[in-house]
């Protein structure tokens, strides 16, 4: 007779295998919003985008009003599966922008927008960096965004990031993760550090 508590040897599955998920399960890709006042959303997607390389996947970034001086682009370029498309222009902050300049601007992230949609059908995981900053300033338009994640191709990850997303986009997302601040070293004078914010 069996004891209690024992085991019957040959019938616990591996605990890897007990807790693998099935492929089946999800084909179709998701889409997660890392948004908020906080510091650590681009963070988190390329945190997210470093595991799907690991495990074989590939990952397609696109930054929108952002520059090349970023110390995680010294790294992400040198991970295999990860590409980054290259910033070719700089327009400094919206705020400051005449309006010639707006419209230069608007048009090269438009077409940033359109090649990382055109590239997504090669990649796993398409990560669109401060998106929603250039859907609120009118860069991108949300209608687009809307329409491409309606028609993305099935197996496609998602990830966006930036604040005050729209409602359009929060309602076709499947994660929404809020990172708040709730402290900050600028408030005490201390200006961005090289290798810590960028």
């Amino acid at each position: 007779m069996e004891k209690t508590g024992q085991k019957n040897p040959g019938t616990e599955k591996p605990e890897r295998e007990k807790y693998a998920r099935s492929p089946q399960q999800n084909p179709k890709g998701l889409v997660h919003i890392y948004c908020g006042d906080g510091k650590g959303k681009t963070s988190a997607a390329l945190g997210l985008a470093l595991r799907a390389a690991g495990r074989g996947k590939k990952v397609l970034i696109a930054r929108f009003l952002k520059h090349e001086d970023s110390g995680e682009l010294l790294s992400l370029r040198h991970v295999p599966g990860i590409t980054v498309l290259p910033i070719e222009r700089s327009f400094g902050f919206v705020f400051a922008m005449d309006e010639e300049t707006k419209k230069e601007a608007a048009s090269y992230y438009e077409g940033l927008f359109d090649r990382a949609q055109a590239l997504s059908a090669d990649w796993d995981v398409l990560i669109l960096d401060e998106i929603m900053a250039a859907v609120n300033t009118g860069m991108v338009p949300e209608e687009q965004v809307v329409s491409f994640l309606k028609e993305r191709p099935e197996g496609l990850e998602v990830v966006m990031t930036g604040r005050n997303p729209s409602k359009a986009l929060l309602s076709m997302a499947d994660y929404v993760s809020e990172i708040r601040k709730l402290r900050h070293p600028y408030e005490r004078g201390i200006g961005a550090r090289e290798g810590i914010e960028y």
